[in-house]
């Protein structure tokens, strides 16, 4: 089967992780609609799917390793959502 993309699936995770698209779209079905139906288990399991997307630790319904992963990317990227996340919680 075609590998999933890195990119792809952090974008989905981080904008409609609380629905489980990231699990839909790497092949998890049941997960997914797990995360569906607990609007992503309250977005706590989103969130941890998130920071394991960016770690490189997160792989499809395969085994295999998402496309295009770049460690460097993974963290910058993890680092620029939590800095938004700090400054919008800080700006209430």
């Amino acid at each position: 089967m075609e590998k999933r993309s890195f990119l792809a699936t952090d974008l989905f995770c981080l904008l409609l992780g609380w629905l489980g698209v990231h699990r839909f779209y790497t092949g998890y079905i049941g997960i997914g609609i797990l995360q569906l139906l607990s609007l992503g288990g309250l977005g706590i399991w989103s969130t941890i799917d998130f920071i394991m997307i960016n770690l490189g630790k997160y792989k499809d319904a395969e085994g295999q390793e998402l496309e295009d992963f770049n460690q460097r990317i993974g963290y910058i990227f993890l680092g620029v959502v939590i800095l938004i996340a700090i400054i919008g919680a800080t700006h209430r």
